[in-house]
């Protein structure tokens, strides 16, 4: 049941559930005064490209007041906007302008920490007495002086840093200006709340909940026991299984406080970010479907790319997902390497046609729609913090957060300086006006695939069925409103011929990825191209 502009209940799927979320991280979309970052303004003149694309909200990585150590997710205050992206008032124009395009917006929340810049934090930091000294995780020392366990940071070494004037230790899951908030003390927990209604009340649609797993504690503070897996060359953090500071049994509550505060706003929505096993993710959906409405699925960000590994792994999230929940699917963010970048660039389509064709939500990322790659950033240029902490081992994400490549023409109609981060040797190449009417482009393409989802209920809505395939042949049924589409993957090199067994295929191509078979017919055989995929409408 979905609610209409009236606020009357109408059946029909919710607009989560049917539309396309695209991801834009605000630094890199578009700079419009000219400082090298991208800003507010900076969207609101991209988005009759984005209603052109055919996206239905866009999720923006944080905009916040914040001194970027971490690049807006070191929160110094949760109701405002930094004077890096714009203000309120531009915040605002850029709902109103989204909401007339019927574009919805989220915005990111990061409840975990906040930055060490917060007043919350300077309050808690100034005394051990001070009311504000429990919004914040401390604890004394070990015996022997050192930090109070062996929990680890997720960007490198361990997680307490030493307070000198109170002499206690705080916990920072992330960058030691990122300390954790107390989401055990309930002054906090109507705090972070009363941010959320802060932005509902704007007319934010939603949010992505930033390191949703970390949120809770163990109360004990006991050790991490240590990974037998581990070896020498891996993310250090991994040395340890993080048992005690992650995905912990009370968390299932606040995640339950988070969405009863989104329900009192008919048609919002909580997506969750969680890195975790399938089971597990699960779990996030809350017992009784009071978890967030999408737990993020990144099955797809590690998986090995071929037939045999893809089929099963969908079939285990599709069986995991608990009755009354709603898949999703990703393919790059701002954290993980550009799918370009993994796969390389024919079969970067192939695994346009799979996230857009999938059952569930998609998230799309920003300059994925164009095939932008992945990024070698020069030593002299690089900006994470975590390449920074932890260098050498490939965990740094600049590379995938390079500014949108609009034209060929100076800094690739991103800004009219030289951009924060370096832009691909390949912008003259792959960009917006490139590709633009382009026949095949990579933009042609996704436009297509997009289209194809909102004239066709059984992509968009409808049920999901595996078929029995070999080889480099991924094939599956989406049905719904009397249409049975089907849609066959070569994510090989190879171009091969293949039958479905126990079915006899007739119909006709919808789409290639080559973007160059409509209406062609197919009867008995699916023909396909190296790296190419088809849908096909079959018939009755």
């Amino acid at each position: 049941m979905a609610a209409d502009g009236t606020g009357q209940v109408r059946p029909g799927p919710l607009w989560w559930q049917s539309g396309v979320i695209y991801q834009i991280y605000p630094r890199s979309f578009q700079d419009a005064n000219g400082d090298g970052v991208g800003d507010l303004a900076g969207i609101l003149s991209r988005l009759d490209y984005l209603a052109e694309l055919g996206i239905d909200a866009i999720w923006i990585s944080p905009i916040y007041p914040s001194p970027m150590d971490d690049f807006g997710y070191d929160v110094a205050d949760y109701t405002d906007v930094h004077p890096l992206f714009g203000t309120l008032d531009d915040f605002d124009r850029l709902i109103a302008a989204a909401h007339a395009r019927e574009i919805r917006i989220i915005l990111d929340f990061v409840p975990n920490h906040s930055s060490q810049a917060h007043p919350w934090f300077e309050e808690s930091r100034s005394s051990r007495d001070n009311p504000k000294r429990d919004w914040y995780i401390w604890h004394d020392g070990a015996a022997d002086g050192g930090p109070p366990n062996n929990w680890l940071s997720e960007f490198g070494g361990s997680a307490w840093e030493y307070d000198a004037k109170t002499k206690q230790y705080y916990y920072h899951a992330f960058l030691k200006e990122q300390p954790d908030l107390n989401w055990r003390n309930p002054t906090v927990v109507e705090a972070m709340h009363d941010v959320l209604r802060f932005w509902f009340d704007r007319g934010v649609d939603g949010f992505r909940v930033d390191a949703l797993w970390h949120v809770v504690k163990d109360e004990e503070f006991r050790d991490n026991p240590p990974n037998p897996d581990f070896t020498s060359g891996m993310n250090p953090h991994a040395a340890l299984i993080h048992l005690y500071t992650g995905d912990r049994p009370e968390l299932m509550g606040v995640i339950a406080g988070m969405r009863a505060v989104a329900d009192a706003y008919p048609g919002r929505v909580l997506v969750g970010e969680a890195y975790l096993p399938l089971d597990r993710i699960a779990a996030y959906y809350g017992a009784n479907n009071d978890g967030v409405h999408l737990p993020f699925n990144f099955t797809l960000l590690n998986a090995p790319w071929t037939a045999r590994a893809l089929a099963p792994l969908i079939a285990a999230y599709e069986a995991a997902i608990p009755e009354g929940g709603w898949p999703n699917w990703v393919l790059s963010n701002h954290d993980r390497p550009r799918v370009a970048g993994r796969l390389g660039p024919d079969q970067a389509r192939v695994a346009a046609m799979l996230l857009l064709t999938l059952r569930g939500t998609p998230t799309l990322y920003y300059g994925d729609e164009i095939g932008m790659t992945q990024v070698e950033i020069p030593p002299d240029r690089i900006q994470d913090p975590f390449e920074k902490n932890v260098p050498g081992l490939g965990l740094g994400r600049d590379g995938a957060r390079t500014p949108m490549q609009w034209d060929d023409g100076p800094f690739a109609g991103f800004s009219t300086v030289d951009p924060w981060l370096p832009l691909a040797d390949d912008y003259t190449e792959v960009n917006v006006k490139a590709e633009q009417g382009a026949a095949a482009s990579m933009l042609t393409l996704t436009r297509a695939l997009l289209a194809l989802r909102r004239s066709h209920p059984a992509l968009s809505v409808g049920s999901w069925l595996p078929l029995t395939a070999a080889g480099d042949l991924l094939a599956y049924l989406r049905q719904g409103e009397g249409e049975t589409l089907l849609v066959a993957l070569n994510l090989g090199g190879e171009p091969l011929s293949a039958t479905i067994p126990d079915m006899v295929v007739a119909g006709r191509i919808l789409l290639s990825t080559w973007c160059d078979r409509a209406e062609e017919h197919v009867a008995g055989t699916i023909d396909l191209r190296p790296n190419e995929g088809v849908v096909v409408r079959l018939e009755p």
